[in-house]
């Protein structure tokens, strides 16, 4: 009879009243690991971008540092350019994630080791390679440059925190932008050699600085 395939088709599929679909029941681990793979993904490809620069970090040595497949990192993301479009946006919400979770320091010292600290771990290294290919990929520019310039207004606003000062007296805006400039360039100089025994010095040297000029 014309339609007795389909009919037939419906009624093996129906079931009764309520009853969940075959294969529903594993549709929520289904996306959660789907989701546990985009993660992993994202958080290799900035650990890649720290490591081997922009270059080195191409979609086949992400997959393997993620330990998926290619073709699994390809379902997620097509091309290299979508899979570092999403990693923009997954580096800039880690930072602004580190930035909540920062503690509140004990000290004018403590608070420029807490600030300079945010520009020497592999986040800030990841971001700019990012730079560095936002430079040279139109399709990457625009987005970090807007995140970027996100997160430079949460940093400063998190430094005038964290120092706890009053942006409304003259100088203080600038000494904070001028503290987190240094704080740039000493994650620059830690990109080629271990920095750290000079930048302990200079920290020193601006916490000094930061107390004199910002206290009250």
């Amino acid at each position: 009879m014309p339609g007795a395939g389909a009919a037939g088709a419906r009624a093996a599929g129906a079931g009764a009243p309520g009853e969940r679909a075959p294969g529903a029941r594993g549709a929520a681990p289904k996306q959660d690991r789907s989701r546990a793979t985009r993660q992993r993904l994202l958080a290799s490809a900035v650990t890649c971008l720290a490591e081997l620069g922009w270059t080195g970090s191409t979609v086949t040595v992400v997959a393997e540092h993620a330990g998926v497949s290619r073709g699994a990192a390809q379902h997620h993301f097509p091309t290299r350019e979508d899979l570092f479009t999403a990693a923009v946006e997954y580096v800039a919400e880690e930072r602004s994630r580190a930035l909540r979770e920062l503690p509140t320091p004990a000290s004018p010292h403590a608070a420029v080791e807490t600030l300079v600290a945010l520009y020497t771990g592999p986040l800030f290294r990841a971001a700019l390679h990012l730079w560095v290919a936002a430079s040279n990929e139109p399709q990457l520019g625009p987005r970090v440059t807007a995140l970027e310039a996100r997160i430079g207004r949460e940093t400063h606003r998190m430094a005038v925190e964290l120092l706890g000062v009053d942006e409304r007296r003259p100088g203080v805006r600038e000494t904070v932008q001028g503290l987190l400039d240094m704080a740039r360039g000493l994650g620059l100089a830690n990109l080629l050699t271990d920095d750290s025994p000079r930048r302990a010095r200079v920290v020193t040297q601006w916490a000094s600085l930061v107390e004199a000029g910002l206290g009250d």
